[in-house]
């Protein structure tokens, strides 16, 4: 019977603090590690900072202090001409969903693919696949203008999933959408987790972090806590191992 692999490190914060060039302090001394197969909600209120760490991860903002390393390497060694190869181990969804007007939803989710150089057929294969997969498989020729909130989330969870990404960070994926289709959005990324795609939600959404079993990453005052409270199904100990310190 084999056994199953130990989560390894893929991010760490190492006394990690952010100021924008006015000089105002966003994040102090993070310290936190994130595991491979985990699933994490960040939290925190308007303005708390949540934005900016999801930032500091994929390298669009560098820290101020400290360091970060992601897929074992220190991001702000990173320069601009690396950065897409950095990224296409990622997967990204934004509050906006940021799709491309004027394609519609099938070549919206094969967009990533044909940029890697896959042939447009294949592409779009699949990217049917996915957006069966979020429920959409009726809407491949809808452009985003008649699609609503929840379906243009869903399409961009799809564009953002079709890589194959280790690290999906979705920034207030659900703050456009009412509850029950949040739910739903949440199931999405649950499963993708189950796979095997580490995963971090940034959301104020209470009762949307109260109705899953995961771990809290919360961001007050520019200080990051851990709430283990939530658990993770009963297997928090093997997919989810989470260090933090707020100083």
């Amino acid at each position: 019977m084999s056994q199953r692999r130990a989560p390894v490190e893929i991010i760490r914060f190492d006394q990690v603090s952010l100021g924008y060039p006015s000089g105002i302090p966003v994040l102090y001394n993070i310290n936190c590690s994130l595991y491979s197969s985990g699933f994490y909600f960040l939290t925190g209120a308007s303005g708390a900072g949540k934005t900016s760490l999801l930032k500091l991860i994929y390298r669009e903002v560098k820290p101020s202090k400290g360091v970060i390393t992601v897929f074992g390497r220190d991001v702000a060694s990173i320069n601009s001409s690396e950065l897409p190869q950095f990224r296409q181990r990622m997967g990204l969804v934004f509050q906006d969903c940021r799709l491309l007007p004027h394609l519609n939803a099938l070549d919206n989710v094969a967009l990533a693919l044909r940029v890697a150089g896959m042939d447009l057929k294949r592409a779009r294969t699949y990217g049917k696949e996915l957006l069966h997969w979020v429920g959409l498989g009726e809407h491949f020729d809808f452009l985003p203008a008649s699609l609503s909130d929840g379906q243009k989330q869903r399409v961009g969870i799809a564009r953002a999933v079709i890589t194959r990404p280790l690290l999906l960070l979705a920034d207030e994926p659900t703050g456009n959408v009412d509850d029950r289709a949040a739910y739903k959005l949440m199931l999405l990324l649950e499963e993708l987790n189950k796979i095997g795609t580490t995963v971090v939600v940034a959301t104020h959404n209470r009762v949307l972090v109260e109705s899953f079993s995961h771990p809290e990453l919360h961001l007050a005052r520019g200080e990051l806590s851990i709430n283990y409270s939530q658990g993770s199904h009963g297997d928090t100990a093997q997919n989810t191992h989470t260090r933090s310190k707020a100083v």
